[in-house]
């Protein structure tokens, strides 16, 4: 599907292949289904097709293909009127979907019935097409629903969409920051082109600097013309202007990145490689790693979602920054990250910056980092991927070892996910035996005692520093992570069996909240505690 030779649209293996195409493309376009898509089709009848064919060919492969995960697919396209005031107002924007509806409507209501049917069975929904605005407003939430992390939601991204069908609805005027993909097989010029390419291009951050176009009727000749027209500008100046760089510029850049990376590190006396990273003196050079590997990181992330890389391109990628390399430079830029983020809301730091003397790198280098954590959050490793990966590695052998201790740690350190836990999950890999398997259900119990363990003596450890009840101290904590309060009420009943002047009280009120702010911030992964701000100064 390059343009060169367009399909002939309309046959039923034309579709098929496009839903083939699309299959292996997805993850790659979504970063790992991290962003979702729209497919624009060019009839109601086609929509309806595409529809039945998803269902179809996903059921065929999964019973040989036991990883192959189904992507989650709706459809949308409004109802014939009938003499419904609303629905008639609905299609006055909607020209093909009005002018579809004309012939056959009782077929294309029964059709839309049944897409209902199966969009309630998946999703524990009650829709009906009576109330097809209802319908239509939950598949543009489902689909704005992708913002949001799988862990957050009740049922933990099951309600999420992947891909929505579509014909004329949802192609102009509809915002979804996390859509980054349009699917296209309809023909589309001028204004209707850029609105609708234009659902997928609203940039998010560093790991959605553009959006996805995966066109099926070779219409570069359209979009060369609708993106000069609207650009007022010479055609080879629209297209730098609208287009992303090809490939092959884009790894040149990767390549040049490793390069500047590779010459940094050798600049301090270090060899180029992550376990040199933590031998960088000084926080200015720490502060230079961050901001080089971080342009790597971002480059490295916009070439995940290229659909089209040939394998030699792959194998150019591949040798430009290793997997195992990747991994770890990334886990070494989440902790060297995460020390500077410290130090950088540390009280009095801006006034210890402005004192600090001229160095090569700069005096302010740190307070101008932005450290972008989005690019180091990968959305296929999630919390339930690295529970059943422990799980996985504990039931190994000497000679059956797919991924060794120091492997394994290193992928949940690369991940910024994990930035809170680190040294907790990193702990509780190493107390493992291998060779003694536990199920998915036993790792989690396992490393949520761990975590109130280490929590606990954690919390034992400021009681005693401060003089007071372990249990006492404790339930203060639980308190405040029970409400997500902060109660100052609750702090100086907490400190009444010390018997201090107000002035005392006062300073050791002030010492004690110095060591728990980490704590609770830790606790609540960053989460905000309502009246905690007061004490972070």
């Amino acid at each position: 599907f390059n343009g060169e030779n367009p399909p002939r649209p309309g046959e039923a293996l034309t579709k098929r292949a496009v839903i083939d195409a699309i299959l292996a493309k997805h993850d790659a376009a979504t970063g790992q289904r991290r962003f979702n898509a729209l497919f624009a089709t060019v009839s109601i009848n086609d929509a309806i097709e595409y529809h039945q064919l998803f269902k179809q060919i996903q059921a065929e492969r999964q019973p040989g293909d036991p990883d192959f995960v189904p992507l989650k697919i709706a459809a949308v396209f409004s109802p014939p009127a009938e003499g419904n005031p609303d629905v008639r107002q609905l299609q006055e924007d909607l020209p093909q979907e009005l002018e579809d509806n004309q012939q056959e409507p009782d077929k294309k209501k029964e059709a839309l019935k049944s897409i209902i049917a199966d969009y309630n069975a998946h999703y524990g929904t009650n829709h009906s097409i009576g109330e097809f605005d209802a319908y239509y407003q939950d598949v543009q939430k489902r689909i704005k629903d992708q913002q949001y992390p799988n862990r957050d939601l009740p049922q933990k991204g099951a309600e999420k969409i992947d891909i929505a069908i579509v014909v004329d609805m949802l192609l102009t005027g509809f915002d979804a920051q996390y859509l980054n993909t349009l699917y296209v097989d309809k023909t589309l010029k001028h204004h209707g082109l850029i609105q609708a390419f234009s659902r997928t291009n609203r940039v998010l951050n560093a790991a959605k600097p553009y959006g996805h176009i995966l066109d099926f009727r070779g219409q570069q000749g359209n979009v060369d013309e609708a993106i000069t027209l609207f650009s007022g500008v010479r055609p080879e100046q629209a297209k730098e202007i609208w287009l992303v760089d090809k490939a092959p510029v884009v790894i040149e850049r990767l390549k040049a990145a490793r390069q500047d990376l590779d010459k940094f590190m050798q600049s301090q006396g270090l060899d180029p490689c992550p376990e040199a990273v933590p031998n960088l003196r000084g926080d200015d050079a720490r502060a230079a790693f961050v901001r080089h590997f971080k342009e790597i990181q971002r480059l490295a992330t916009q070439l995940d979602q290229y659909t089209d890389l040939t394998d030699e391109q792959k194998q150019e990628i591949e040798q430009t920054l290793p997997r195992d390399d990747a991994r770890a430079f990334r886990g070494v830029y989440l902790e060297t990250a995460k020390r500077l983020k410290a130090l950088r809301e540390t009280p009095g730091y801006v006034d210890s910056v402005r004192e600090k003397p001229d160095m090569e790198y700069g005096r302010e280098a740190i307070d101008q980092l932005d450290f972008e954590f989005v690019l180091f959050a990968s959305a296929d490793i999630d919390y339930d991927y690295i529970m059943n990966l422990i799980a996985r590695f504990s039931g190994q052998t000497p000679s059956q070892q797919e991924m060794s201790r120091e492997q394994l740690i290193r992928l949940i350190r690369s991940d910024a996910k994990f930035m809170d836990e680190l040294d907790e999950i990193t702990e509780y890999v190493r107390t493992l035996e291998t060779g003694r398997p536990l199920t998915e259900e036993e790792v989690r119990n396992g490393y949520l005692r761990f975590k109130d363990e280490r929590h606990a003596a954690e919390l034992a450890t400021v009681a005693a520093k401060h003089g007071l009840k372990n249990e006492t101290l404790q339930a203060f904590v639980d308190a405040i992570l029970d409400r997500m309060i902060f109660d100052g009420e609750q702090l100086t009943d907490l400190m009444e069996p010390l018997d201090l002047g107000w002035r005392d009280r006062r300073k050791k009120e002030l010492a004690l909240m110095d060591d728990l702010v980490p704590l609770l911030k830790k606790r609540v992964g960053g989460r905000t505690i309502s009246g905690l701000n007061a004490y972070e100064q």
